[in-house]
């Protein structure tokens, strides 16, 4: 079990007592195994820790890079002279047909120009900066399921539903569209049949071309320029592919076996055929997995139902693409570790964790702030993914905070800071190798904007970073009403 961050240990170290520290963490990570961390003072904005960066890979959600060693090789995202940020726009949360008590808004998305959000039934395309609708996408239902991934020409993908929800009459996720960001078009919207009935389908995503969706009741895949569909999984009385993770490769989650005797295997597929490149087979009796990142292949499960925290996720599973075999299996316990994933229908939906430099990132759980703080904070952690130990790199949220990774920038990590009450949030980037944090954005710390901010949680809302734009959003809007004006996005710029 990793040891538990013991408050009051973080005042700053001379450097004979910084060497000492060094040393023991050392020995710590050769004997124990590397689960290791622990509570510091720290001022919120800059923080280092021992290591190197290793090898930058793709991940397939904004990170990724192009090779080398550490020190943010790659990365995109630079601090502007002033990081104060400004509220840009914000949009009202929409009402809610009558008799339904809550519709699914999921789906964000960022282009160069565009900063496209789900709504009611529909999509709109609003201006980065000044947040003026540029588009509009009818649906005729609501959206069910959205991938974050991003084609280069920006397309992306949805499942939708045919129609409106009404009472008492549920309609099924059985639509499956190309969206063009830019453009403001649906390129296409097609359905699938298991037997003679549609299929509904949990989770949607996007792969070398191809867009493949599946669900309990089946799955297929689709030609993202065309709408062609181009093959669909075998199935049987005893398997069926749950769903899908993409973005540099193609994943599925293929579930075999009766409930209690499952047997989950991670096959890597070609995108275009459907073949089975490489498959792993997890032990048997574990029910459900997510898939965090496809290349390197980062699989996240609850094994036994240990995690007992809600959060899904007990271990993760290093996978070597190429042959299929386990490279690591690392244990990440619901009790210290604060990632969390929908392994249960939408494959990809993953918070407070990320993939770059063939290392995982993840945050802590909470744990009491150093010093005269009464408050909570955490950390973000690595493992290295070919010997599952933690690297001992550490970066402190700070007294008060509470950090998110929300993805890579090339070797860095980019994080949201969850701020305490009287202060506004931040975006920071680690840096890969030093695990320095740079502060890319703080948010204004007046009442008004804090009370739209902290109803955005890390943990639910949609978070999106990128050239010193930050856009919060919800992913549900319901007839649940405090009183309060509430918001479906709130957008931050500097400069």
């Amino acid at each position: 079990m990793p040891m538990q961050p013991q408050p009051g240990g973080g005042k700053k170290f001379n450097a004979q007592m910084a060497i000492i520290v060094a040393a023991v963490v050392a020995i710590a990570l050769i004997v124990g195994g590397g689960v290791w961390y622990a509570s510091g003072k720290d001022d919120g904005k800059k923080t280092t820790a021992e290591g190197g960066g290793g090898k930058e890979e793709k991940n397939g959600e904004g990170g990724g890079g192009t090779g080398g060693s550490s020190s943010g090789g790659g990365a995109k995202e630079k601090a502007p002279a002033d990081t104060a940020s400004k509220v840009l726009f914000q949009v009202p949360a929409p009402k809610v047909p009558k008799g339904v008590s809550s519709i699914d808004t999921s789906g964000s998305w960022l282009t160069d120009t565009v900063y496209a959000k789900s709504g009611i039934a529909g999509i709109v395309g609003y201006d980065r900066a000044k947040g003026t609708q540029k588009w509009t996408i009818d649906l005729p239902g609501p959206v069910c399921s959205a991938t974050t991934h991003v084609t280069e020409d920006n397309k992306t993908a949805i499942v939708h539903k045919p129609a409106m929800p009404a009472k008492g009459e549920p309609q099924a996720c059985t639509q499956v569209a190309v969206i063009d960001l830019e453009a403001g078009k649906q390129l296409w919207s097609k359905s699938a049949k298991s037997g003679t009935m549609p299929i509904s389908f949990n989770n949607v995503t996007l792969s070398g071309g191809t867009v493949a969706a599946g669900s309990t009741s089946g799955g297929a895949a689709w030609e993202i320029a065309s709408g062609k569909q181009l093959w669909a999984p075998k199935t049987s009385d005893s398997c069926y592919d749950s769903g899908y993770g993409g973005g540099q490769k193609l994943v599925a989650v293929r579930k075999c076996g009766t409930y209690e005797q499952r047997q989950l295997h991670i096959q890597t597929i070609d995108p275009k055929s459907g073949n089975v490149v490489t498959e792993y087979k997890m032990d048997e009796g574990i029910e459900y997995a997510a898939v965090v990142s496809t290349d390197p292949l980062v699989v996240a499960a609850d094994v036994g139902d240990s995690a007992g925290d809600g959060s899904g996720i007990s271990d993760f599973f290093s996978i070597d693409n190429k042959t299929g075999k386990l490279r690591q299996r690392i244990s990440a316990p619901g009790d210290d570790f604060a990632a969390r994933c929908d392994a249960i229908y939408k494959m990809e939906n993953c918070t407070g964790l990320t993939v770059g430099n063939d290392r995982l990132y993840i945050a802590t759980e909470e744990h009491e702030s150093s010093g005269d703080s009464y408050g909570q904070t955490n950390e973000v952690v690595a493992f290295d993914l070919a010997t599952g130990k933690q690297t001992g790199q550490r970066a402190d949220a700070g007294d008060d905070y509470e950090i998110t990774p929300l993805r890579m920038d090339g070797g860095n990590v980019i994080a949201y800071k969850r701020p305490p009450y009287d202060k506004g949030g931040q975006i920071v980037s680690i840096d890969g190798g030093t695990f320095e944090q740079t502060v890319l954005l703080e948010n204004p710390a007046t009442e008004s904007v804090r009370d739209v901010e902290g109803r955005m949680l890390p943990t639910s809302a949609e978070i999106l970073y990128s050239q010193g734009g930050l856009y919060m959003s919800k992913v549900y809007a319901s007839d649940f009403s405090t009183g309060d004006k509430e918001y479906l996005v709130i957008a931050f710029g500097t400069g």
